[in-house]
């Protein structure tokens, strides 16, 4: 996969040529259609001059069908998002290399779903989720080149080309490809996603459809973190040469992959759109996903403090004495049919009956030393009844959705979602969501190589009641969240105090039985000083329980000061500053991969510390360049910076990066 990333970045280099856009107001959405139509870009029959296509004629769709449009700036916003996920990452810490799983801080930041999923979550922040995707309606082909450098060998990119051959089918075709080799030993990444979509609707658009298919792959080499923390944050320039710092795993690497098809459809029954309208729709969503956990050599090295080495079986006693190969392999099938009522009065109202089926599996069946049983599939079938109700009128936006479960999997879901748009700057938004979760399934089912990591458990259903608030002015942009968890399910060290000792590390799933509360406040405000500005935001978080379950720090905060200016005849928009970065101490949740899963500890805090990053970033016409030092205090400063126990944040590195974006 790493030469269809350069083919297509090649290809869109030599393919296509900029046209500059004039930017106008967008037009309102149309929540009716799942693709949106434009006028005409062509030129006339007596080629005059030619009609230039318009920023709301390049339309991003969500799975939703909210609408988005090409947006070719250079903001400070735009440049947190110049990352390998392409997302604001205020809220996670990331590994010191690119591409590892990032450790959460914010908690609010977790997606629920009442549906149990494969598990692994470790892996799947690189793996592109089916309500991710995005649909397009371009008036000319448009392409967006993205490049980032890594650390060390290694190059990111994200190739993606979306075309319109008539005014009412779209294709897109998209691949980011990561690779990054890291400062410490066996800590390579290399990550694929391929992505394909579709979008068509009749020209009266009675029948309309949304389509995609992915195929990803996700592979890390796991090192477990360094073996001596006092190694790593001495002042011996020896170890400032990562290589030389002593990792508890030398070969062992884990890989998710998966393949998707997914489509979304509706017809209208009545042959013209009117008042009222009735809609049959339908979403199919097939995937087959496989994680795979290898670890050819099973004992560790380990020196001590005296500088005595020892070896240990870092996760207990095997089956196997070498060549580890753990497998666990998943199928899912979702059908979701409803039928939709619309009135232009008093909005949209749909019904929708589902039918869920998995299949999560291994290739053995393991007999553990007390004689029981730990068995090779986990299959799960239920179907939901439920109702959504849409509502758009003036300065208020709503959207309803309740679903339960009709057999005998109990589970249930409500999620209410209400905006009020005082003025085009000032809104308000305000959810509350009720899920009555089944846990995922490597909770209840997992089969290793390692004795201790086989389980089969039978846990109760997580229960999380969620209200939040936002307000958006320019002034400031605040969140409140409060959070209530019931029958939390988590992950922890079991090991005996004698096998911490030894650096035995024994991981397995637990369910909590008390109620842990959670509080978020979160506020966002930049002050400007004519060509200088100051972004800042800070989150606050309170989490009442009577054990330390749920772990987060108390303050996280980003301020970054920039100046931002025009040179060169306003040919070059410039902005250059400092970012800073801190949060409190708490005890982070560890990683083990052997699960792929943060786990519950409470015998180191992490934090404390805080990085400066300074940048330049620059626009030629629909062109971004971004140059970075990021945490450059770190050439200066102690090795005290984790991102979670025996896993050190990144040190400093001079990144570049650019953002291309053709319009034919």
């Amino acid at each position: 996969m790493k030469h269809l990333a350069r083919s297509l970045f090649l290809f869109g280099f030599c393919l296509f040529s900029t046209l500059l856009f004039s930017q106008v107001k967008p037009a309102p959405k149309n929540n009716l259609d799942m693709n949106t139509e434009y006028s005409s870009i062509t030129d006339t029959v007596k080629k005059k001059k030619a009609k230039i296509a318009t920023i709301d004629q390049y339309k991003i769709i969500t799975l939703e069908h909210d609408t988005i449009y090409a947006d070719t700036s250079l903001t400070i916003k735009s440049a947190y998002r110049q990352n390998h996920l392409r997302k604001d990452l205020f809220g996670y810490q990331e590994f010191s290399n690119i591409g590892q799983p990032l450790n959460t801080l914010q908690y609010s930041l977790t997606n629920f779903s009442p549906y149990p999923e494969i598990g692994f979550n470790g892996k799947h922040f690189n793996y592109i989720q089916a309500d991710q995707i995005r649909y397009y309606s371009a008036a000319t082909p448009f392409t967006e080149l993205f490049f980032n450098t890594t650390i060390n060998k290694g190059q990111n990119v994200d190739s993606f080309i979306t075309l319109n051959v008539s005014k009412n089918l779209n294709f897109s075709i998209a691949y980011r490809g990561l690779r990054s080799e890291g400062d410490y030993n066996n800590q390579l990444v290399s990550a694929g996603n391929f992505r394909f979509t579709t979008s068509y609707a009749t020209t009266s658009r009675r029948y309309a459809i949304n389509a995609h298919y992915t195929f990803q792959d996700v592979l890390n080499e796991e090192n477990g973190g360094i073996t001596n923390d006092a190694n790593f944050e001495s002042d011996n320039q020896d170890y400032k040469n990562r290589q030389r710092l002593q990792v508890y795993l030398t070969d062992a690497e884990s890989l998710l992959k998966g393949r998707r098809l997914f489509f979304d459809h509706a017809f209208r029954i009545n042959p013209t759109s009117g008042n009222n309208n009735l809609y049959v729709t339908h979403q199919f969503n097939y995937e087959n996903k496989g994680y795979e956990y290898k670890q050819p050599t099973v004992l560790s090295t380990v020196t001590d403090s005296d500088n005595n080495s020892f070896r240990v079986a870092r996760f207990g006693d095997s089956y196997a004495a070498s060549a580890i190969n753990d497998q666990t392999k998943y199928e899912r099938l979702y059908n979701k049919a409803g039928l939709a009522y619309e009135n232009s009065l008093l909005g949209k109202f749909n019904f929708f009956i589902d039918d869920y089926r998995s299949n999560y599996k291994y290739e053995r069946l393991i007999i553990d030393s007390d004689g029981k049983a730990v068995p090779d599939n986990l299959f799960l079938q239920f179907n939901n009844v439920g109702g959504q109700y849409e509502y758009q009128k003036n300065k208020w936006n709503g959207r309803f959705l309740y679903s339960r479960s009709i057999t005998n999997q109990s589970l249930s879901d409500l999620d209410a979602k209400l905006r009020y748009d005082l003025n085009d700057k000032i809104k308000f938004d305000f959810r509350y969501r009720n899920i009555n979760k089944l846990p995922n399934n490597n909770y209840n089912l997992y089969q290793s190589s390692w004795i201790e990591y086989n389980w089969s458990n039978d846990f109760k259903n997580e229960k999380i009641n969620s209200l939040s608030a936002e307000i958006q002015t320019p002034w400031l942009t605040g969140q409140v969240q409060y959070t209530v968890l019931k029958d939390h399910l988590y992950f922890t060290d079991d090991a005996t105090d004698e096998q911490k000792a030894g650096n035995i590390q024994i991981v397995k799933p637990f369910q909590y039985g008390n109620v842990i509360n959670y509080l978020e406040i979160k506020a966002s405000r930049e002050f400007k000083f004519g060509p200088f500005a100051l972004d800042n935001t800070l989150l606050y978080q309170k989490v009442d329980q009577s054990d330390l379950i749920l772990n987060v720090p108390d303050f996280v905060t980003r301020n970054t000061f920039y100046y931002s200016g025009y040179f060169f005849k306003k040919a070059l928009y410039l902005q250059t500053g400092l970012v800073f970065n801190y949060l409190t101490k708490y005890y982070g949740d560890d990683y083990n991969p052997v699960i792929a899963e943060f786990f519950v500890q409470q015998d180191k805090k992490i934090g404390g510390f805080a990085t400066f990053d300074f940048f330049v970033n620059a626009r030629i016409r629909q062109t971004r360049f971004y140059l970075k030092a990021e945490h450059f205090n770190a050439a200066f400063s102690q090795s005290n910076y984790y991102a979670a126990p025996s896993n050190p944040y990144r040190d400093f590195v001079l990144r570049f990066g650019l953002v291309w974006n053709f319009f034919q």
